[in-house]
């Protein structure tokens, strides 16, 4: 087993090999002057199992790119089986058609990813489950939920006290799953336009008053929609509102937004690497998924059960 890192996570990718005792292969993983990628595999990988670790996060067209030509080159070095490790997926929210002449892009990057040599796909919290079947290999998802539970576990003792809520309808299979992981209750914020141009109303399904929530989503990217679902949580008598989200995009002024928010804090895994913004929050705090990721990948090389570790 070979594991390989692009330019996306280092920080992660090297926090997988310690997990699993195993160095990173030498590589060069660098841009010519248009800054074009180029890679140069400086270990002998003819007939290894390697495992390509690479978010496709900003800048995702870069990083994807490095991903597929990386993969390219442990093909054309005769490696024996690739494994495209992707802690976060992006493209995945371009998952469906949303209107006419619009693309389905996950899907082109799914079929990219294979035409490139991938024979296995790990990633992990897709936005949407069905972007499994997009690709024609073997492809593993795994979820986050058991790393944060423990984290939830770890700071809040009382689970009576606990609200697990969902920030849309859309996610209330993601959040019962960690509520009976804690034996809490579940609450979802329905939001909805009052009309055309204006702003947002929501409306709370679930007796928060009186709770500690955590709202829980899988992606927050602008953290508009988590600012405002945990402001209508405390409008409706909630004591205090953390969240807990698996891939910490945060884009353009989102950390901005969750400082002056009324989240007593934000908990993200590492599967993005947290620019100096997030590191400098002091209320961003991150969870490693090293562990988790490690495991499987161990897994995957010694063709183990990868589902058992969620049982």
């Amino acid at each position: 087993m070979k594991l390989l890192a692009g330019n996306s996570n280092r920080v992660l990718a090297e926090a997988i090999a310690d997990h699993l005792d195993a160095p990173l292969t030498k590589a060069q993983v660098r841009r010519f002057s248009d800054n074009e990628v180029f890679v140069v595999i400086d270990e002998n990988v003819r007939g290894e199992d390697v495992f390509v670790i690479q978010s496709t996060s900003y800048p995702a067209n870069d990083n994807l790119m490095e991903l597929l030509i990386c993969m390219d080159a442990l093909t054309r070095a005769s490696a024996r089986r690739i494994t495209a490790v992707i802690p976060y997926f992006g493209y995945a929210r371009q998952d469906r058609k949303t209107g006419g002449r619009t693309p389905i892009s996950a899907k082109l990057v799914a079929n990219l990813i294979t035409r490139a040599g991938a024979d296995r796909v790990l990633t992990m919290d897709l936005h949407a489950g069905q972007i499994q079947g997009f690709f024609d290999i073997p492809t593993d998802n795994l979820v986050a939920t058991p790393v944060l539970a423990a984290d939830i576990s770890r700071h809040y003792r009382d689970a009576n006290e606990l609200m697990i809520v969902s920030p849309d309808v859309g996610g209330v299979v993601r959040v019962r799953a960690l509520a009976n992981r804690l034996d809490a209750d579940l609450a979802i914020v329905d939001k909805r336009r009052s009309g055309p141009g204006q702003s947002e109303v929501m409306n709370i399904v679930g007796d928060v008053r009186g709770r500690r929530c955590i709202l829980f989503d899988d992606i927050v990217d602008s953290a508009g929609t988590l600012c405002n679902a945990a402001a209508a949580l405390i409008e409706h008598g909630a004591t205090e509102v953390s969240a807990y989200v698996t891939h910490g995009v945060l884009s353009g002024a989102a950390v901005e937004r969750v400082r002056a928010s009324v989240l007593k804090e934000l908990v993200v895994t590492d599967s993005i690497e947290a620019p100096d913004p997030v590191k400098t929050c002091d209320k961003v705090r991150l969870v490693s998924i090293a562990p988790l990721i490690g495991e499987a990948i161990r897994r995957i090389a010694n063709e183990e059960s990868v589902s058992k570790l969620f049982d």
